[in-house]
């Protein structure tokens, strides 16, 4: 079978390329793949920044940001065959740290996880492939079409779930949210936002293109002013990061409300310095009882909480959230940035 693949930390070999079809082990689900989505993450694996291949192999194949269809499941299991499943990315140590032995892999202590499609295991970018039933999530068959957004719905909504801890520390009824970036964490941060009932704001440098009229149809406000005049006006009492820009990151902690929190899901570049007054920012995170916190991936209970807030949104919303599909053999296309894109997949299914 065909399958989209790369020599981790070497750039210029993703490439599509034959692999054995996958053989099922006892407990595991045969999947026929649908399609995945291209993001940051993959391009970086592709620019050969980091990757691990599976032990005594040279190639990994690629995609985390998966979407397939149950062929063969085992008896006992909560699957059939027709299921529409996504598989989870993380898996815990082997050990395992304290974290991991209690399911908490997303925080993983000792750094000894692996990952589908990133460290050490193959990914779901190839049109059929086996997952452990314990490690697969079942989707509202109303996501066929949108199902690869299942995995970074799980990163917002693990950071929503530490939000939501964070902030029952006290008194706690938000009223209003600021994104921080209109790609799809944000977009898709937004939108369990407005499933919260709050007042959503998404903060953008672009103007054009489909991004306004989305955050419009989730009942929000879409700015592309400076991120300090925002946050000026607005004072708000959630920020949810994920543009990774230091500006934005620094401009956003200096004036969230009191008892703000501010969650970083963006990846910053390093080596990029700005000056900032830390004496005045330590002084208002500390008097105002602020909680900055950084999040990434996700657990099984993400997992369920996505599907949850998947299988309330409206599908023709999250459909346009997909703005590119390409097939498998143009993967290429994918991994090179159009003015309107949201977010890019590459069917599996022989479908565009």
């Amino acid at each position: 079978m065909r399958a989209l693949s790369l020599v981790p930390q070497t750039p210029g070999t993703l490439d599509v390329t034959d692999v054995p079809d996958p053989t099922p082990r006892a407990g595991d689900l045969l999947v026929d793949g649908l399609a995945v989505g291209v993001c940051g993450t993959d391009k970086e694996l592709a620019a050969g920044d980091y990757g691990w291949a599976p032990p005594g192999r040279d190639r990994l194949v690629l995609g985390h940001e998966s979407l397939g269809r149950v062929r063969e499941a085992p008896e006992g299991t909560a699957f059939a065959a027709g299921d529409l499943v996504v598989g989870v990315v993380r898996r815990p140590d082997p050990e395992p740290c304290g974290a991991c032995a209690h399911g908490q892999f997303d925080m993983c202590r000792n750094g000894k996880y692996t990952e589908r499609g990133i460290k050490q295991i193959d990914g779901y970018a190839s049109e059929a492939w086996t997952v452990e039933a314990d490690y697969a999530v079942k989707l509202d068959p109303r996501l066929e079409a949108v199902g690869m957004l299942m995995e970074p719905t799980t990163v917002v909504a693990k950071a929503w779930d530490q939000i939501e801890r964070i902030g029952n520390r006290a008194w706690f009824e938000p009223k209003n949210v600021l994104v921080t970036g209109a790609g799809p964490i944000g977009l898709l941060g937004a939108l369990l936002g407005a499933q919260r009932g709050l007042d959503v704001h998404v903060l953008d440098v672009v103007k054009d293109g489909p991004k306004p009229q989305l955050v419009k149809d989730l009942g929000g406000t879409y700015h592309n002013e400076p991120v300090d005049e925002v946050v000026e006006k607005l004072r708000p009492e959630i920020v949810v990061e994920a543009t990774g820009v230091p500006q934005v990151i620094f401009g956003a902690m200096a004036a969230t409300g009191t008892y703000g929190i501010l969650c970083l899901t963006g990846i910053s570049s390093i080596g990029r310095a700005i000056k900032i007054d830390a004496g005045a920012l330590n002084r208002d995170i500390v008097l105002e009882n602020d909680a900055i916190f950084g999040s990434v991936n996700a657990n099984l209970h993400h997992y369920a909480l996505a599907a949850q807030s998947l299988a309330k949104a409206d599908v023709s919303w999250l459909e346009r959230l997909v703005t590119r599909r390409v097939p498998l053999e143009r993967f290429a296309d994918a991994f090179q940035a159009q003015d309107d894109d949201v977010k890019v997949a590459i069917t599996l299914d022989g479908s565009s």
